[in-house]
């Protein structure tokens, strides 16, 4: 896809005053369609246009009435972000299909003025919109001429503008990385399966689970590579032929290995490759019949639809509803409507029927039995996950493994991060089927150089993916002080290449090591790091693995301290983050829960700017809203203290409200990591195993591996679209060592999203948005790494 240019938006220059928007919500209900509601109704308000509830999605709008298309005022969408379904309604509408039916859905939007509509829904309500719209003149031609509308108005509002949002949990959308509510929906599956596997390792139990996904097995895939589940089926890629046996074969052998539980997941849609569907009792059956396992069948169903949304939805549908407001009032008449999806972690336009067609072409695909090209046409990310699925659960016998006698040892380093230990899973697997020996250390840099090193084997490593914290150890030691030892240890056990997987302390020791090789020949080895720490500050990548759960941990915790406020009076919550200097967690955090301030590091504030925050949150008290929300990093400022705030708010809003405070602290770090870090961690750990497989092949000469060059020695980061391999010497510019942040940070783009949420006047800067892009065709998902890896 091409790059957007680069521009900066102020809004006193790109105004909705005269232009009336409509937001509705079509199809089955998604989590976080709330949250691209309450964005749509405040962007719209916030540039002067007039914003309108259209409820029950089209049946409200055809049935019209001053109940179904309500004006939308900024306090009708408060305390709506944490909710899940959508409280505008939805409803499927056949009357909107026929001709007659959009007849009466333009007069009652003429009516009200409205030629610019926010679509937030599946393929089909979309490309209904889109045939709304291409109808609309002719529409409004036939009310005149039945005399139910007068020319005038006609030729004023001759033009229907259309943006569409996808609110899917399936993720079946081509053109977007996910759809809104995908990652909601794999919430409520990990934590069905997190609680199942605890009984059926009780029992010794086989569980298989039936996900949704008619047409699409997003949600089985990923759950499955998020649990390490023992076999998955899904519509794109039916099992082989013979696949009963195989199947058998795989769960008896783990048994064998002392495995006390197996899973099965199941997409509702799956079939054969003879197009006959394989329902999860039929899997059941096959167990029972075959192996005699104790199997019980648990069908998800709504389950995964309902609950309050994940932060990336929040965050992801937040986005969406400022983008889609922002495209109507850049739209004219000759705009073809367009669809805000997400690519890598940028927000882009493109046209709307390219990406319905494309997704029709994946059914097409499957129904032709040409299950290869569907998987290629649901994107690189689906394809990816299917390739690191079957790398990590299907492991080959010994005699079938290639044998490269190298030895590479795995580590964690710095503060634990939810994930670690799925990364960890993910190398070994990948490491042993690359015909490595693995070898573990615990306890970081500081097990290395006391030689707490032992090798690792595909078995030891299951059940990973769902444990927090890190089960190897890890330790803030760097490795300068204790060089030689770790480099005698490393000659000691002939390691080969060194995986670091951890946070800031990680990228400084793969820089010591990096100046040590040229006094100790040991280091001269492939070394690679993954990022994990929930603070989410290593130069050289955009997300960390640990960082997604850290958020959800905070969204969940604001939700219940806003609850506390509920039926009170008003109240002002100041909340303490962790992140060190920097703001990540505080600033998209407070985006995920509704805040009306984050203070950071990155951001200087003074005593004027907490003033003004405090007469602010005073005038929203006063036109009814019940609760503040603020936010503050640990290391924000080290006079503006989270006392000297709560003290100064005490003050200030006496009278008006009242305040309390809340030190997150490591509740931040614990827990089981999400299905996010999950399948970050699995697969950018994959990724840099086959990374130094590369290397130490190309680095083996005559008999052993010497690797001193600047790109033996990298970081394996997100940057915007791609994983990318960067050398870490050549990030040292990019870096505040004081601080431990990096210089640049892609996220300080989204605080103005929050300020604008919260009612602050402010300018947005739309750099990686604002233009309509193209699909590329057979390319539908260009990121490798997609929003819920």
């Amino acid at each position: 896809m091409a790059q957007p240019d680069t521009k900066k938006v102020f809004f006193e220059n790109l105004t909705g005053a005269g232009k009336a928007i409509a937001v509705l919500t079509s199809g089955g209900d998604a989590q976080g369609m709330n949250a691209a509601v309450r964005a749509v109704v405040r962007m719209g308000i916030y540039v002067g246009a007039k914003v309108y509830f259209i409820r029950e999605g089209y049946q409200g709008m055809v049935d019209g009435g001053e109940d179904n298309i309500k004006e939308a005022t900024w306090e009708s969408v408060s305390s709506m972000l944490q909710v899940g379904g959508t409280v505008i309604g939805s409803a499927r509408c056949k009357e909107f299909r026929s001709h007659e039916g959009r007849l009466r859905a333009a007069h009652h939007l003429v009516e009200k003025g409205i030629t610019n509509l926010c679509v937030i829904g599946g393929d089909g309500s979309l490309t209904g919109a889109n045939l709304f719209r291409e109808e609309w003149s002719g529409l409004l031609a036939e009310l005149v001429e039945q005399g139910r509308w007068i020319g005038d108005a006609a030729q004023k509002h001759s033009a229907l503008h259309i943006v569409g949002m996808v609110g899917s949990i399936d993720n079946d959308f081509c053109g977007t990385d996910m759809t809104i509510g995908t990652d909601s929906a794999l919430h409520r599956i990990i934590e069905v399966v997190d609680a199942i596997m605890t009984t059926a390792q009780s029992h010794q139990r086989t569980f298989v689970l039936e996900v949704m996904g008619r047409h699409c097995g997003y949600l089985a895939l990923v759950s499955a590579l998020a649990c390490g589940a023992d076999w998955v089926l899904i519509p794109e890629m039916p099992p082989e032929d013979g696949w009963e046996d195989k199947m058998c074969q795989k769960l008896s052998a783990t048994r064998s290995r002392g495995t006390r539980l197996n899973i099965i997941i199941v997409a509702e849609g799956a079939i054969d490759r003879h197009g006959k569907p394989i329902t999860s009792s039929i899997v059941k059956d096959l167990v029972v019949k075959c192996l005699g396992f104790d199997t019980r069948v648990t069908i998800l169903g709504h389950v995964q639809r309902g609950g309050t949304p994940s932060a990336f939805d929040r965050i992801l549908a937040s986005r969406m509803g400022v983008e889609a407001v922002m495209a109507l009032l850049e739209t004219t008449a000759n705009t073809p409507a367009c669809v805000v999806s997400l690519c890598g972690n940028q927000s882009v336009r493109l046209p709307l029927m390219e990406c319905v067609q494309m997704t029709q072409e994946v059914q097409k695909a499957m129904d032709e039995k040409k299950f290869e090209d569907a998987v290629k046409l649901r994107g690189r990310s689906f394809e990816n996950n299917l390739k690191t699925y079957k790398l990590l659960a299907h492991r080959k016998p010994e005699s079938e493994l290639p044998t490269s006698n190298f030895n590479v040892a795995v580590l964690n380093v710095g503060a634990p991060a939810a994930g670690m230990n799925a990364a960890v899973r993910s190398a070994v697997r990948v490491g042993i089927s690359e015909g490595h020996k693995m070898f573990a250390v615990s306890d970081g840099f500081e097990g290395l150089y006391k030689g707490q090193i032992k090798e690792i084997k595909w078995a030891d490593v299951g059940g990973w993916t769902g444990q927090g914290g890190s089960l190897l150890g890890t330790k803030r030691t760097l490795p300068a002080k204790h060089v030689e030892k770790i480099a005698e240890q490393m000659r000691l056990h002939n390691i080969n290449a060194l995986l670091v997987i951890g946070g800031f302390e990680a990228y400084l020791s793969l820089l010591e090591l990096q100046e040590a090789r040229s006094t100790h020949e040991e280091f001269c080895v492939p070394m690679i790091m993954v990022p994990a720490t929930v603070s989410n500050n290593v130069p050289g990548s955009d997300l960390s693995v640990g960082a997604d759960t850290a958020l959800n941990a905070i969204t969940a915790t604001c939700d219940r301290i806003k609850q506390s406020a509920s039926g009170t009076k008003r109240r002002v919550f100041i909340i303490e983050t962790m992140g060190g200097y920097c703001g990540y967690l505080a600033s998209v955090g407070g985006l995920a829960a509704g805040a009306d301030a984050a203070y950071i590091y990155e951001e200087p504030f003074d005593i004027r700017d907490l003033q003004s925050n405090v007469e602010h949150l005073t005038e929203k008290m006063k036109t009814g809203i019940q609760r503040g929300l603020v936010l503050r990093n640990e290391n924000s400022n080290e006079n503006y203290t989270t006392d000297f705030i709560y003290q100064l708010y005490s003050e200030e809003g006496r009278g008006v409200f009242d305040c309390r405070k809340n030190v997150l602290g490591h509740m931040q770090q614990g827990g089981a990591p999400s299905p996010f870090d999950r399948n970050f961690g699995t697969k950018i750990s994959a990724k840099a195993m086959q990374w130094i497989s590369k290397k130490l092949v190309e680095t083996f000469r005559q008999g052993r591996v010497f690797a001193n060059t600047e790109d033996s020695c990298c970081l394996l980061g997100m940057r915007r679209r791609n994983l990318v391999f960067q050398p870490v010497v050549q990030l040292k510019d990019d870096t505040d060592f004081v601080h431990r942040i990096p210089k640049d940070q892609w996220w300080l783009k989204l605080r103005p999203l929050m300020k604008i949420l919260a009612k602050y006047r402010t300018s947005y800067d739309v750099s990686d948005s604002g233009q309509l892009e193209h699909v590329v065709r057979n390319r539908p998902k260009e990121s490798d790494a997609s929003a819920a890896m």
